[in-house]
C-alpha cells in the first residue's frame, strides 16, 4: 500500500476550472490524487492545506530547542518542536509527497517555505557527522525510496528549465535542493503557465498540464504495482 501526503501552498482556497478565481495548482494536486485513488483506492493519503493554515515560522525559541544537546534538554521544548514533530512524522510516513505550490516573486509562497523550515531539522530528517569532512549531512529520509511531486502554476511563461527566464525560477531548484538534503532526490515537476496571457495560450497550458499529470499518475501507478508484487 502506497501513503501519499498532499500539501497545497496556494492562496487562493478554490481550483480553477471549479471555482471563481481558483487555484491553477490546486487543480493539478486535485487532480493527480484523484486519478491516483482511482487507479489504487486502498492507498492512504494525509491532506494538509498549507495555504489555508499556515505552519508556525520558527523563532528564537525553535532554534534554542532543536539545536540543544541531549544534556541541555528541557520540557519546555518538546511543546515548542511538537508542530515540528507532527509535521516530519507525516513527512517519514509519505511515499509520494505532493506540493502545489505557485511561483509567487520568484520564489515558494512563504506558507510552504515555513513547512520547509519545520521538516529540515538536525536529528529528525538529517544528521551531522563532523568526522566526514567531504559532507558532513547524512540524510535520514534516503532509508528507503521516497519521491515528490511539484505542481505549479506561473503567471509568465519561460521559467522552465531550459526557458529564457530559468534563472528566475527559484522555485523548484529549491525544493530539490531541500529535499534532497534530507533524503529526497526523486522530484517529478510539472506547471502551468500563461496566467498573465490567459485566453487560448492559458487553456493550452492548463490542458498540456492535466495530460502530464495524467500520464506521470499512470507511470508511479504502474512502478508501485511493479515493486510491491515484487515484495509479496
Amino acid at each position: 500500500m502506497t501513503h501519499i501526503l498532499q500539501l497545497d501552498a496556494s492562496a487562493r482556497p478554490g481550483r480553477s476550472g471549479t471555482h471563481e478565481h481558483g487555484s491553477h495548482s490546486r487543480r493539478l494536486t486535485h487532480q493527480f490524487v484523484s486519478q491516483w485513488q482511482a487507479k489504487r483506492p486502498k492507498d492512504t493519503i494525509t491532506y494538509r492545506d498549507l495555504g489555508a493554515t499556515p505552519p508556525s515560522f520558527i523563532d528564537g525559541k525553535w532554534i534554542e530547542a532543536a539545536f540543544a544537546p541531549a544534556e541541555k534538554h528541557k520540557a519546555w521544548m518538546d511543546e515548542v518542536l511538537a508542530e515540528s514533530d507532527q509535521l516530519i512524522d507525516e513527512l517519514i510516513a509519505a511515499d509520494i509527497l505532493v506540493i502545489g505550490a505557485p511561483l509567487y516573486n520568484f520564489g515558494m509562497p512563504a506558507t510552504l517555505k515555513a513547512w520547509v523550515d519545520q521538516v529540515v531539522r538536525i536529528g529528525r530528517t538529517v544528521d551531522f557527522d563532523p568526522s566526514n569532512h567531504a559532507d558532513p549531512f547524512v540524510p535520514r529520509l534516503a532509508d528507503r525510496f521516497r519521491q515528490a511531486v511539484v505542481l505549479s502554476s506561473r503567471g509568465g511563461v519561460g521559467f522552465e528549465p531550459d526557458g529564457p527566464l530559468a534563472h528566475m525560477n527559484h522555485l523548484e531548484p529549491n525544493l530539490k535542493t531541500a529535499l534532497g538534503f534530507i533524503g529526497i532526490t526523486t522530484v517529478h515537476t510539472i506547471a502551468i503557465e500563461n496566467q498573465e496571457a490567459g485566453g487560448e495560450q492559458l487553456a493550452a497550458s492548463i490542458a498540456d498540464a492535466e495530460r502530464r499529470v495524467n500520464a506521470l499518475v499512470e507511470r508511479l501507478a504502474t512502478q508501485r504495482q511493479v515493486s510491491q508484487h515484487e515484495l509479496a
